[in-house]
């Protein structure tokens, strides 16, 4: 019925060659871990060209038009009386959707300059504020019309630039 038998070896198993000898690990390191720099593969012979100079780090955060607040000086922007609408978008540093968005926001700002006022605020730094305004995902947008009988727009997650303009332009 049951052919489950154990066996014993009466010799032993020969012993292997280590598997890293030093040749061997010689060999191996040659493989994965060469001396010389290799070039990524490309299918261009010449050397790459930058299009722009790349932008310098120092002066790119004091350019921006949307600027950073903390969650006093949002607020007190909010209560004050104004012309132009709001938006306030909640990111933080590591938030990838959040990068994508600060960029279409850029891009607003610029088209926006006189009639729109754009912040942002950093989850992270100001959590209790982000936790009051009940922020759950990033980014998240809100669109506060001057208008103080509107209620303000509230947008989670990316948002594409045309929507942002629609909402500006019909909501506000």
């Amino acid at each position: 019925m049951g052919l489950l038998q154990t066996h014993t070896l009466s010799h032993p198993i020969p012993s292997l060659p280590p598997i890293f000898s030093s040749s061997k690990m010689h060999l191996l390191n040659s493989l994965f871990f060469s001396t010389t720099k290799i070039r990524p593969f490309s299918l261009s012979t010449q050397p790459r060209k930058l299009l722009c100079k790349p932008p310098l780090g120092k002066y790119v955060r004091e350019d921006y038009l949307v600027k950073k607040m903390s969650a006093q000086e949002v607020e007190e922007l909010v209560r004050g009386e104004r012309s132009v609408p709001i938006i306030i978008d909640f990111y933080a540093t590591w938030c990838g959707p959040c990068i994508l968005m600060a960029q279409e926001l850029e891009m607003l700002a610029v088209e926006y300059e006189k009639n729109a006022i754009i912040v942002k605020v950093d989850t992270d730094d100001q959590y209790e504020f982000a936790h009051n305004m009940q922020v759950r995902g990033l980014p998240t947008l809100f669109f506060i019309s001057p208008d103080p009988s509107k209620e303000a727009i509230r947008t989670e997650g990316l948002i594409p630039i045309q929507m942002m303009r629609d909402i500006l332009d019909t909501e506000m």
